[in-house]
């Protein structure tokens, strides 16, 4: 059946002008709710929907609800691009995307639930809400919801995020594969997409049979910022035990993590990479630091935004589709800041998530 029978045959059934049935699959929000669900409803009903394209989408109004920094570039760089990253994947469609701060853990159940019972709110995306809570009333409220970079354990809801794990374990395992052997990791470890990046760089240290020490081959931050990077690394090379090797690599959570390294290195004279090598998991921020082209795996960020509106057009064309984790894969990219190892040996505080930025 073409597309015009079936807009005839809706158009039939439910009393409606074809050109009504037309703009109600468009995606087009020149339409009352009650005719929008009597379309969908007998579209639904007859199979219509799965056949028709994905790139129609089929909301008008969305909601995302994210902490409040992911709403200024200064604050998260990630999160803010996921976000674009929905709008421009949106943007080309009758959507009206609304925003909701919330925080990660502890968050609002009363304006969520507010928020949501809101008519105007057909769909909705949870980026880096972590609040089992939120995930428990999101899944029973029945409004298609997808979470981005954060997971419900209880499998109620569609999400996608990084395959943080595989990253973890891929930037790890490229170090090895250049002869590393004394590799250091610094990560942030505050929320657990971030374990799962360790654990996948344990993963790598397993496989070519080196034993992980916190002690001796992790550092932890409590945000991603260079300067906070810079010292941890200055205190741990300043605590270095007499006769212990430095590092011949040094895994960076991210590009500013990386640029405090670089930065802690130069001050004790250290050249990268040819003394210690420095590969960050981010690669999109600070592609340069200090002059040198940074190694890194990129971690799939504005594809996150992208995904999630794929995954709740899934989820209004299929409501009864087993619900999906989908994880995104990295891409390593080569630069000039790890060479080939050469032999030679070598407390919680009041922070910010990245370096204070002046008003602009």
């Amino acid at each position: 059946m073409n597309g015009k029978l079936k807009i005839q045959q809706i158009a039939d059934h439910t009393g409606l002008s074809i050109s009504t049935v037309s703009r109600v699959l468009a995606g087009k929000s020149n339409t009352s709710p009650r005719v929008r669900q009597q379309v969908l409803a007998y579209a639904e009903s007859q199979g219509i929907l799965s056949g028709l394209s994905t790139g129609r989408l089929m909301l008008n109004n969305l909601m995302v609800f994210a902490p409040a920094r992911a709403f200024d570039v200064r604050s998260d760089i990630f999160y803010y691009k996921v976000i674009q990253g929905v709008l421009a994947t949106t943007a080309n469609h009758e959507v009206r995307v609304r925003y909701c701060a919330m925080e990660e853990e502890i968050a609002d159940a009363a304006l969520f639930i507010a928020k949501m019972s809101d008519p105007l709110t057909e769909a909705a995306l949870l980026v880096g809400i972590d609040d089992p809570h939120i995930h428990q009333l999101a899944a029973e409220m029945g409004k298609p919801c997808v979470l981005v970079n954060c997971c419900d354990r209880h499998m109620r809801l569609d999400s996608v995020s990084p395959d943080h794990q595989s990253m973890g374990d891929f930037a790890c395992d490229y170090l090895f594969t250049q002869g590393h052997t004394r590799i250091v990791t610094l990560q942030c470890l505050r929320r657990h997409t971030m374990e799962l990046r360790l654990s996948g760089i344990k993963q790598a240290f397993s496989r070519h049979h080196q034993t992980f020490s916190d002690q001796h081959h992790l550092l932890h931050t409590s945000g991603f910022g260079a300067q906070e990077s810079e010292q941890a690394l200055l205190a741990f090379l300043n605590n270095l035990p007499d006769g212990q090797p430095l590092p011949t690599a040094i895994l960076a959570g991210g590009d500013f993590m990386a640029s405090g390294i670089v930065s802690a290195l130069g001050q004790r004279g250290f050249s990268v990479p040819g003394d210690i090598s420095v590969i960050s998991t981010d690669g999109f921020n600070l592609a340069e630091i200090h002059d040198v082209p940074l190694t890194a795996v990129h971690v799939p960020r504005d594809e996150l935004g992208a995904e999630a509106i794929a995954l709740l057009q899934r989820r209004m064309l299929r409501p009864d589709a087993p619900y999906t984790t989908q994880l995104l894969q990295g891409k390593l990219v080569v630069r000039n800041s790890v060479r080939k190892a050469s032999g030679r040996t070598g407390s919680p505080h009041p922070h910010h998530l990245y370096d204070p930025q002046p008003d602009r």
